[in-house]
């Protein structure tokens, strides 16, 4: 009886002793690397996306001024540091060669233009070239679902097009009015009259439209003065939008010659009368 009870000890104890070992074996086991179960691979977090704006009408150096400022956002913020950088971005678009259907003597330009304003989801690793790449893809995107017929009928080129949509993009503020100033522009093309848009003036000479022209601004010799010379200016003066392409390509069919910005500083008196536009100017306080 009594050796049985030490047996039965004996295995007990023994018993208890394989288990500690085992546990204490796990444990140095998984330590050292050596158990079954593995650790997980450390996921990256996802890269921060962030937005830049950029308004319909803003010029290639607005929209470098307006990457310098979402890069201070980016910072102050998002604590994200972009590679995006704005002397970067204006050489990118300073020299290029104009898409195919655009570039008739091969000769690089500005893109000015090109760059389509819109919404552009960035994270810090974009560069500049890409962002540059997307505004002239969406470009691309934008100008096949504008119908040129009527334009080509008044012998203009896609890129004669663009740049009377810069102007109506920087002269327009109420919508409307899109298409009427086209009319004027291609009506004093036809009419072999200096198309008069002091905004060619301002981009050449980089005058904020706040302050007034004076004088000798309004003789600047620039070939962007088209109150001096006849005909289109050499590029775009803005990046224009949609509406702004489409009024370019399909002008009201109306014949104003003149248009004067009214009092409530949106909206312009249109005529086909000289006499009238004077008239209207003096009547309301303007130079004539």
């Amino acid at each position: 009886m009594y050796f049985r009870r030490l047996i039965a000890f004996a295995v007990l104890v023994g018993a208890f002793g394989a288990l500690v070992w085992l546990a204490l074996g796990g444990i140095h086991d998984l330590r050292a690397g050596k158990g079954k179960a593995k650790a997980k691979p450390a996921v990256a977090a996802p890269a921060k996306v962030l937005r830049i704006v950029f308004p319909e009408g803003f010029t290639r150096r607005e929209m470098a001024e307006r990457i310098v400022a979402v890069n201070g956002i980016a910072r102050r913020k998002r604590h994200v540091e972009p590679r995006l950088r704005a002397k970067a971005y204006l050489k990118l678009t300073g020299t290029s060669l104009l898409p195919a259907s655009f570039a008739g003597d091969k000769k690089p330009r500005p893109l000015e233009g090109f760059l389509f304003p819109a919404t552009y989801a960035f994270t810090a690793k974009t560069s500049s070239k890409q962002l540059a790449a997307e505004q002239l893809k969406t470009f691309k995107r934008q100008w096949k679902k504008v119908n040129l017929r009527y334009a080509r009928k008044k012998n203009l080129t896609p890129y004669d097009v663009l740049i009377i949509a810069s102007m109506i993009e920087k002269e327009v503020i109420a919508p409307e009015e899109r298409p009427l100033v086209s009319a004027v522009i291609y009506n004093r093309l036809h009419n072999r009259m200096p198309l008069g848009i002091d905004a060619t003036i301002r981009y050449a000479l980089r005058i904020p439209p706040t302050k007034s022209l004076r004088e000798s601004d309004l003789q600047n010799p620039t070939p962007y003065n088209t109150r001096t010379h006849r005909g289109l200016v050499p590029t775009p003066i803005s990046n224009p939008g949609f509406a702004s392409i489409q009024a370019a390509a399909h002008p009201a069919r109306v014949d104003y010659l003149y248009f004067v910005r009214r009092p409530d500083k949106v909206h312009h008196f249109f005529t086909a009368s000289y006499a009238e536009f004077v008239a209207y100017e003096r009547a309301h306080g303007y130079k004539a």
